[in-house]
């Protein structure tokens, strides 16, 4: 937990410089996922087929294709490798090292990407660390509301820490545990998972061959058909969503290069064009999975009413606004008062689950 005065001294300070990749380390751990409403649709953009071509040619914003050799600005690495704790880190990156289908990993930053020009990579320099992250985030709130400090003092963001930003995450296995967890409980859904890994690993005698088995590539969920995956005990719409989401990782049309490289705007637009993901199961996965910091949900009931007891309303008698649509803050109120936290809204948002102790691991951990 950061002391006041550790705070203070971060908020006077006017900038973080980015260290060189360090040696210290830690295992990767277990893919995060985020639970998520009904589907909407979208327009897509272009990104590079698979993810093994991220080598040779990417895309990155504004869709600028930049060859970059062997000096790319993606890091393939074994996933089973450790993952640094001091990375270069941005606010309108995905901080996360992502694994992709075929069992690599890769990451925004490289020391030549830092090194570089961005009229040359096609990639904006990282503004900080992922040791230094956390607390460059929460001076800038407290600068923007000092009302915040106390906040941010008693409650620890491990999510953004340099620890959290070291979680390996897979992305198909984090927006599939989206889908499967609409609707339904956190047991029910956990359990919809385990029955759905098993699905994959079962032997003939109906013995899982490993302990530990991993989730199942977007490569073998999309050979299979609906009424085989729905018995893991998902409907049948959730079953075609899941279907057609490893359809698309499969195809190239989703790929990790272009979570790591999009934009927010970007990877929102593509991601909710995709059947089974709504908005907010977009934003909470941009957030907790990605690790991409300037994510704000204003259709979050729990961050409507922190935000709206923050602001010193007595959210207790608060009452449905006409439409019913926004219970304790109008869109357009949320979006104005949390304009000055940018490129930080994804922490304010975090503390403002936590200024009405919303279970926030619950939210990511569906």
């Amino acid at each position: 937990m950061a002391s006041k005065r550790t705070l203070r001294s971060a908020a006077r300070s006017k900038s973080i410089p980015i260290p060189d990749l360090a040696p210290k380390t830690l295992r990767p751990s277990s893919s995060r996922s985020s639970q998520g409403p009904d589907p909407s649709r979208g327009s897509t953009a272009a990104y590079p087929s698979n993810d093994d071509q991220a080598e040779d040619t990417l895309t990155t914003p504004p869709r600028k294709k930049v060859k970059v050799g062997s000096q790319a600005s993606i890091l393939r690495d074994p996933a089973s490798s450790p993952v640094s704790l001091e990375r270069p880190a941005g606010p309108h990156s995905t901080n996360a090292p992502l694994k992709t289908p075929r069992g690599s990993r890769i990451i925004a930053y490289t020391q030549e990407v830092v090194d570089s020009s961005p009229s040359k990579t096609g990639i904006p320099r990282p503004t900080t660390s992922t040791s230094q992250l956390l607390d460059q985030a929460c001076a800038h709130l407290i600068q923007a509301d000092p009302r915040l400090e106390p906040l941010i003092a008693k409650h620890h963001c491990q999510l953004f820490s340099a620890e959290g930003l070291a979680e390996v995450i897979d992305p198909f296995q984090s927006l599939c545990s989206s889908i499967m967890a609409q609707q339904v409980s956190g047991a029910a859904a956990s359990s919809i998972k385990n029955k759905f890994i098993r699905l994959f690993h079962d032997d003939a005698d109906g013995t899982i061959a490993t302990d530990d088995p991993p989730f199942p590539s977007p490569a073998k969920v999309a050979l299979r058909e609906v009424p085989f995956l729905r018995q893991a005990g998902l409907s049948a719409r959730k079953a075609e969503y899941i279907k057609g989401l490893a359809e698309k990782f499969e195809n190239g049309e989703l790929t990790a290069a272009m979570l790591i490289n999009g934009s927010d705007e970007e990877i929102i637009e593509k991601l909710t064009a995709v059947r089974g993901l709504g908005l907010w199961s977009v934003q909470m996965f941009a957030c907790f999975a990605l690790k991409r910091t300037d994510i704000f949900s204003t259709g979050d009931l729990g961050v409507q009413r922190g935000m709206a007891a923050f602001m010193g309303k007595n959210v207790q008698k608060l009452k449905v606004n006409k439409g019913g649509k926004w219970k304790y803050m109008s869109e357009s109120d949320m979006l104005q008062h949390s304009a000055k936290f940018a490129p930080y809204r994804s922490l304010f948002m975090w503390y403002m689950w936590r200024m009405e102790d919303v279970n926030v691991a619950a939210i990511a951990g569906s």
